[in-house]
């Protein structure tokens, strides 16, 4: 066995062992103020959340190239085991630690999840048990750098994928969480609201995608071709139904209780969801083309996309609106961005980049303490500016953290592990050269 090759499992051997010297065992397991209703819609909401990353694996592998979709799946799955990890060891407690200056977690605090079984409930989850805030938390943190993979696509190599959603996860991800979450976090204290992550999860992935296209430079293939058919439209199906499903679970779970927010967040998803479904094929009929099914696909995950800042703030046809302008927004910008020489193979910038903003713009909008009170200052809609203006600022600030980070962390991880494959095998396709398997014909 190479040393190359034994490293990663010998790191993961390291961490079992200190695994077993910080072994968590709880003193007194808290019940005082936990409220079972609550507990078990949180477990709920936490594995409707977690399907979403499966899901995810289908919607980006059924829209590559047949030779691509084991690799580009894997590259889902394997978030779920390396982020779940992670999150044990450090994630968790960079993330929701105590604030160190507004931007990071005390690393320390809850190091091997010490704490967390014994500890008082998250203040803003005050009747569930840490735990399962913390794993609620943790399935956030899994599917947002999967997002990422879509924007490299068919040609980014296995082993520098896994080292760049470690560092991605830790110098990224969790600086943000903390930063929106937290309630000692800059951005909190600052006024934006951010209701289940469009802040965090999909405009990170977004802005990361993008330095992740140009990082790695156009597919090889797309210079003997312009049009690379996807190998499978029902996986694309089957994807976006797992996707908008689970989605009730990263919204309405974000309420953090079986609560009437709960429903609102609930419904303001789904409605979203339809018509941004809705706003895409028609746009689309409108230059011409014919109603497609990724095109609808593709525009109910920007709705959803759109909502998730939003969908606890806002009244139900204001929903209808934000899915509308999301789509159309983000439905051009993937219209200009085929015809760039940005090589975003699918559209993760456009979708999950720039429908977050938009979400983070509308919730900057629409926000009424009349649906949660935790809105301090009411939207522009309501004839109130500073909701707005802290959203425009933050919208810049978060976007400059998440693409210059991400530059670094790609430039990092290249000069560790290559991210891109070698020319041949990109040209045989990931699923064989990276894995040594593939998809057979029916």
């Amino acid at each position: 066995m190479k040393g190359s090759n034994i490293l990663p499992l010998a790191l993961l051997v390291v961490i079992s062992i200190v695994a077993l010297l910080f072994p968590g065992v709880p003193t007194q397991i808290v019940t005082e103020g936990i409220n079972s209703g609550d507990t078990a819609w949180m477990l709920m909401a936490t594995a409707l959340v977690l399907i979403m990353t499966p899901g995810l694996a289908y919607f980006y592998g059924g829209m590559v190239n047949n030779k691509n979709v084991i690799s580009t799946m894997l590259q889902s799955f394997i978030s779920m085991g390396i982020i779940s990890v992670l999150w044990v060891v450090v994630g968790y407690s960079l993330a929701f630690g105590s604030s160190i200056g507004g931007f990071i977690g005390n690393p320390l605090d809850h190091f091997m999840f010490k704490g967390v079984l014994d500890g008082k409930p998250w203040s803003l989850a005050a009747t569930i048990p840490l735990v399962v805030f913390a794993f609620f938390q943790l399935k956030f943190a899994v599917i947002t750098p999967a997002l990422v993979t879509g924007s490299m696509a068919e040609r980014i190599n296995f082993k520098s994928y896994v080292l760049f959603i470690v560092l991605f996860s830790v110098f990224v991800y969790a600086p943000l969480a903390h930063m929106t979450w937290h309630p000692d976090g800059f951005l909190f204290k600052l006024g934006v609201l951010d209701f289940a992550g469009g802040t965090v999860v999909h405009m990170s992935a977004g802005w990361a995608a993008l330095a992740g296209a140009l990082f790695l430079k156009p597919r090889k293939s797309l210079s003997e071709s312009n049009f690379l058919p996807p190998a499978n439209i029902p996986f694309v199906l089957l994807g976006t139904g797992l996707l908008w499903f689970g989605w009730f679970g990263f919204n309405a779970g974000s309420a953090v209780g079986a609560s009437p927010l709960a429903a609102i967040a609930f419904a303001t998803t789904n409605t979203a969801a339809a018509a941004a479904g809705l706003a895409w094929v028609l746009l689309d009929v409108a230059k011409g083309k014919k109603v497609s099914a990724i095109g609808f696909c593709i525009g109910a995950v920007v709705g959803l996309v759109a909502i998730t800042p939003a969908a606890g703030f806002v009244t139900i046809p204001n929903s209808i609106f934000i899915g509308t302008i999301a789509a159309i927004v983000s439905n051009l910008v993937a219209h200009w961005r085929s015809q760039s020489s940005l090589d975003d193979t699918l559209d993760v910038f456009p979708c999950h980049g720039v429908g977050g903003m938009v979400g983070m713009l509308m919730t900057g909008i629409f926000a009424t303490k009349a649906i949660n009170s935790a809105v301090a200052d009411e939207g522009l809609y309501f004839g109130v500016s500073k909701l707005f203006t802290t959203h425009l600022i933050a919208l810049v600030v978060v976007s400059a953290f998440a693409f210059i980070m991400s530059l670094i962390l790609f430039k990092i991880t290249d000069i560790i592990l290559p991210l891109r494959v070698k020319e041949e095998d990109e040209k045989q396709g990931l699923d064989v050269s990276q894995h040594d398997e593939f998809l057979v014909e029916a």
